[in-house]
């Protein structure tokens, strides 16, 4: 059994949805197939369920100042774990409800093809016993949690990032292994509702900070509601239904691990050598990032998948690009938005633009400012953090950031309109800054970033002339 159509979409998460929605704007037939669960990484096992978990762990958090506010009984709140895991579930499984609904409206059985999808050639896929032709293909399938072997031994008292949201009671104790964005965020709410977290990394630097200056202090305030421990390799056994963690010469035993290591793209049993093109030690084939396609076929990689850029706003950015090439007589390139990443820790982490370790320490300008003193942040009482901002020493163009502040996502968006934009530092200072808003830190490190620059002008910072 075969048939024929324009384009073969292999992956209904957020980059083949994203590519899906492009193509039904077009008179091209299709086909999208998904493996397994649907309702996008985002909405299922990632962004939103954890955002539901930090925003309860902060709110039950924040009855430690209430006292110093004024406002009394504060000690008398409770957590009730399972209540906690059940509204979360309750959040996401509607979040995903929305998704599905939203893209499967309209298809027919013909176009949604639930199976595992595998690749014959750059022009032809199979699955369930059908062959499909297709003039494009989209390779959109996401990934998995990285789970090395000495962990999967654990049973039960093994979570990862996939399963941790179907428990239903807060361990007493956890570790977590690996502290990158969603260790950090995991392990910090789950320590702020009451389990005994101790976080362990073999990197030196956690959640991905590549300023050590920044990293340091995150680590020191991140630290209070989980010890972490980093530089060190973790090697865990069963231990009666419990965990045995050896690290750094150190045992621990906890109730339950959390595997928070990456994850790796979903591209076992995908055919990817039948394309014909050279794969990399991984298995990868290399693929333009303006493109998404990969060598000159007929074929697109995009999403988390590609190991590139796995975020949402970027997995939708490239289904769309994935599409319009795949539908197009001739390919385009396009241009990728400004790097941003966000970790939903308190205090947030927020790195914008070019990372500190990929500029030159000698064109560099850095503006570093503590909000310590900062007047909003001291009456929300979040008046701790570091911001770090880079520039070109030379022409005063800003480059990129690291912040490390309540409400830095805001900041952190501000400043990708700016480097986008190829503002400089004195452009960014001749914007409004309300008083008293928490951006005022921004504009701090703003100012004293321009002081390290050989910069000629004439007037004072944020003033321009009219005319």
């Amino acid at each position: 059994m075969s048939r024929k159509v324009d384009v073969v979409i292999i992956g209904a998460g957020s980059a083949g949805l994203s590519a899906l929605a492009q193509v039904r704007r077009t008179d091209k037939s299709f086909v999208i197939i998904n493996d397994g669960y649907e309702g996008t990484t985002c909405a299922r096992v990632g962004c939103m369920p954890s955002k539901a978990l930090i925003e309860t762990a902060n709110l039950y958090h924040s009855r430690r100042r209430m006292a110093g506010l004024g406002l009394s009984g504060a000690d008398q709140i409770g957590v009730d774990g399972s209540a906690v895991l059940a509204r979360v579930r309750d959040i996401r499984d509607k979040l995903v409800k929305g998704v599905i609904g939203s893209y499967r409206d309209g298809l027919t059985d013909d176009q949604f093809i639930r199976g595992r999808a595998r690749l014959l050639g750059p022009d032809r896929v199979t699955v369930n016993g059908e062959e499909i032709q297709a003039g494009s293909i989209i390779i959109a399938t996401g990934s998995s949690p990285v789970v090395p072997a000495p962990f999967r031994d654990l049973g039960d008292a093994l979570i990862t990032t996939d399963t941790l949201f179907e428990q239903t009671a807060l361990p007493r104790s956890l570790a977590v292994v690996g502290l990158g964005a969603i260790g950090c965020e995991v392990g910090q709410a789950l320590g702020r509702l009451g389990v005994s977290v101790h976080g362990f990394d073999l990197a030196e630097q956690i959640a991905g900070i590549r300023d050590p200056e920044v990293a340091r202090v995150a680590a020191q305030m991140i630290g209070r509601d989980m010890r972490i421990t980093t530089g060190v390799q973790v090697s865990p056994e069963p231990d009666e239904g419990r965990v045995r963690v050896n690290a750094g010469g150190k045992t621990y035993t906890v109730d339950k691990l959390l595997a928070s290591l990456g994850r790796r793209p979903n591209t076992q049993d995908l055919g990817l050598d039948s394309l014909g093109v050279a794969l990399d030690e991984r298995g990868m084939p290399e693929f333009d990032r303006q493109t998404l396609q990969i060598g000159s076929l007929p074929v697109y990689f995009c999403g988390d998948v590609n190991g590139d850029r796995p975020l949402l706003h970027e997995a939708n950015d490239e289904g769309r690009i994935a599409a319009l090439n795949a539908v197009a007589p001739a390919g385009r390139a396009f241009r990728r938005r400004v790097p941003l990443a966000i970790a939903f820790t308190e205090p947030q982490i927020v790195t914008v633009g070019a990372g500190f370790d990929q500029l030159d320490p000698a064109t560099l300008a850095v503006g570093t400012y503590q909000p310590i003193r900062q007047g909003r942040a001291m009456i929300k009482g979040s008046n701790e953090g570091l911001l770090r901002i880079y520039a070109d020493r030379f022409s005063g163009r800003l480059l990129g950031a690291t912040l490390l502040m309540a409400d830095a996502e805001h900041m952190g968006h501000w400043l990708s309109v700016a480097i986008d934009q190829g503002l400089t530092l004195r452009d960014c200072l001749g914007q409004t800054f309300y008083h008293p808003v928490m951006e005022e830190a921004m504009q701090a490190a703003l100012q004293r970033c321009l002081a390290q620059c050989e910069d000629a002008g004439d007037l004072p910072p944020g003033m321009r002339a009219a005319g």
